[in-house]
């Protein structure tokens, strides 16, 4: 019944401004009981949600988990771009529930929005299945049935994180393990979750005939914005000194609309503006699929018994999420209440904050050591140089000029080069340096041009009775992103074609000839298929590890026969990704302690991180503040008595007299 409803009464002194009428619905007829599984009171029909989700979610968290290295790598996105561009989509997927929620209650319904919508697109299908597939398996048991519904949720929230967990772990190998054109396989790694949207689609028809479809019932979100903006309006008109004050500003729509809702909607202004700095929490921790995964690249996934791809890290989360919901349930927040301590939402929601602070620290930290343990950067106006002596006997190199010319001062031995990169310092962008090579009883001066910014190797090799340099720019080697680099120098008098892989080889041209850096996958490499226009031969390169610029000297010695000569240029990374373990642990615990409680009550280097945790730090203290002068709404002020006397309205003016009025 409309609470606003005309009596006929005469002690009635208004009439609404404006009555919601809710025409009556004819009666349905009598349903006819649904098939359930095996005899037990669950509907057979959930069997098809659960999949469906389970297929859904395996599809967004496989494609998500890659996503990151498919902008770095194959669309050669910087890291801030590539960043940007994954949290842009994260809140589109996020934001778009709301959408589909609407047109779910008022128009389609959630078995139409999850069947023509939320199957087609990512992003607008996120938003069509999120806000509807939950409540839809729900309504498919009576209300006799609550505690078998209560179960459905829990395995239908198991579903979730079943199928995060196993496509977290899955997606990756499919992209780094299997090689595409000589490259990841990011078609593969698509390729499935896209099968598995496909599938859920066909589980989902499959029961069509079965689900008990509940027609819309209204739009609620329009419902409160037209309360709150009516409210907000009938105020603004009525704003007069002479007017009566009400209690509180939603009070101002009671002539238009019912009282529960008016309580609803204070209720929720009253949690929102709690949840304000909430949305901070969720973009940060949504950083393990990005920032999180940009650092796992620049670590040693080599943990002895697994390789890790960096991308699989993201594993931890829902394996640790399915591992931390009963521990907490059932034994810290156990222990804690036994302490005689009120561990209330509230408080969980506030500790989990300061857990995932921490969890950004600890980041920061390990980006930190990271960084140390990285190659330096030439800044403005320098070089790094280092020299590789390819002759029969060592040579003695010298940099011709007052300000440089003590850094090279030991001779360097045949087949050696300089224990590390020296640096150089310019006076200008670009500049020709003179060296001075001292070799026998020889003494040359050669000259080469080099830029800022850049690395280089002076490679010194035989030239008949004599010798000769070249300067070769290292550049390309430069990098930080955890790529395993090789790159060849030919010095035989013919051409060498090398196979790196199935689907990657290179040329290397004869007499010095040196080739472009490759990227390769991290392994051991004990025989390289190698041929010159009459012989083939096979090159032992060992271990490519993680991170290293390796740089091979294909000779011939009269011994050993043909062999390559291995330099490091850049060296492995050292670090091992293990020590990544404790900011997903404590970043996890706080998630179940946040995401949990709060669904019960309702980008450079290590300062990156740093401002991370140093974010969600303020923003925990502001919510801790916030929620300490919280005054929770119990269920029995929702509603009010019955005959409390609020202002009429005709019009835009209030009527001032106060007589005994009934609704």
């Amino acid at each position: 019944m409309n609470p606003f409803q005309k009596n006929e009464s005469k002690e009635t002194l208004f009439s609404p401004v404006s009555i919601e009428e809710v025409p009556p619905r004819p009666p349905s007829p009598p349903k006819k009981p649904s098939p359930t599984i095996c005899g037990s009171n669950y509907p057979l029909s959930i069997a098809f949600i659960v999949v469906n989700e389970f297929c859904e979610r395996f599809s967004y968290y496989g494609m998500k988990a890659v996503l990151i290295l498919y902008f770095l790598y194959f669309l050669h996105w910087n890291e801030d771009t590539s960043t940007s561009i994954y949290h842009a989509f994260s809140s589109l997927c996020y934001f778009t529930p709301i959408l589909g929620a609407a047109i779910a209650d008022s128009w389609l319904g959630k078995f139409k929005v999850l069947s023509l919508i939320g199957l087609s697109l990512i992003a607008l299908g996120t938003g069509g299945i999120k806000p509807c597939v939950a409540a839809f398996g729900g309504d498919q048991f009576e209300e006799k049935h609550a505690e078998e519904r209560t179960r459905y949720f829990s395995v239908f929230y198991l579903s979730i994180n079943a199928g995060s967990l196993i496509s977290t772990f899955i997606t990756p190998m499919l992209r780094g393990d299997v090689q595409c054109f000589g490259e990841d396989c990011y078609a593969l790694a698509f390729g499935v979750p896209g099968l598995l949207m496909v599938i859920a689609l066909v589980v989902f028809a499959m029961g069509s005939k079965i689900y008990n479809k509940p027609p819309p019932e209204g739009n609620i979100v329009a419902q409160v914005f037209k309360c709150i903006w009516f409210a907000i309006s009938n105020r603004f008109k009525n704003r007069s000194g002479d007017i009566p004050k009400r209690q509180h500003w939603l009070d101002w729509a009671a002539e238009k609309y019912p009282k529960q809702l008016i309580m609803d909607v204070k209720a929720l202004t009253r949690v929102l503006f709690l949840y304000i700095p909430l949305p901070m929490f969720w973009a940060l921790l949504d950083q393990q699929g990005s920032r999180w995964t940009l650092q796992a690249i620049r670590m040693n996934r080599n943990l002895g018994f697994f390789v890790l791809q960096p991308d699989q890290m993201q594993v931890l989360n829902p394996l640790l999420v399915l591992i931390f919901i009963p521990l907490f349930d059932f034994v810290i927040y156990r222990l804690v209440s036994k302490c005689g301590i009120n561990f209330s939402s509230l408080r969980k929601m506030a500790v989990g904050m300061i857990l995932a602070c921490l969890a950004f620290a600890v980041a920061a930290a390990v980006e930190i050591k990271i960084n140390e343990m990285a190659p330096a950067q030439p800044g403005p106006q320098e070089v790094f140089l280092q020299v590789l002596n390819l002759a029969d006997d060592e040579v003695k190199v010298t940099v011709v000029g007052n300000e440089n010319n003590s850094l090279l001062i030991e001779s360097i031995k045949s087949f050696q080069k300089t224990p590390h990169y020296s640096k150089l310092h310019l006076k200008t962008k670009s500049q020709d340096f003179h060296f001075h090579l001292k070799y026998h009883n020889l003494s040359l001066y050669t000259e080469h041009s080099v830029q800022e910014k850049n690395w280089y190797s002076l490679v010194i090799r035989e030239d008949g009775n004599s010798i000769s340099s070249m300067m070769v720019k290292d550049t390309e080697s430069r990098t930080t992103n955890g790529m395993t680099t090789v790159r060849f120098v030919n010095t035989l008098h013919k051409d060498v074609n090398i196979s790196l892989s199935t689907d990657t080889s290179l040329n290397v041209g004869e007499d010095y000839g040196v080739s472009a850096y490759r990227t390769v996958q991290r392994g051991e490499y004990p025989a390289v298929h190698c041929r010159t226009e009459d012989k083939n031969f096979s090159l032992n390169l060992g271990l490519l590890d993680f991170g290293a610029a390796y740089l091979f000297v294909i000779t011939n010695n009269t011994n050993q026969g043909l062999q390559a000569w291995k330099i490091e240029d850049i060296p492995a990374n050292k670090m091992s990704i293990a020590w990544q373990l404790p900011q997903y642990a404590l970043v996890t615990a706080g998630e179940v302690m946040f995401s949990v409680t709060g669904l019960e009550f309702s980008y450079s280097q290590w300062a990156e991180f740093i401002l991370f945790s140093c974010l969600l730090l303020v923003i925990c203290l502001i919510f801790s503040i916030m929620g300490y002068y919280y005054v929770p709404v119990k269920t029995e002020d929702m509603r009010g008595p019955a005959d409390k006397h609020i202002p009429h309205i005709q019009g835009n003016m209030i009527k001032l007299e106060t007589k005994k009025t009934k609704l």
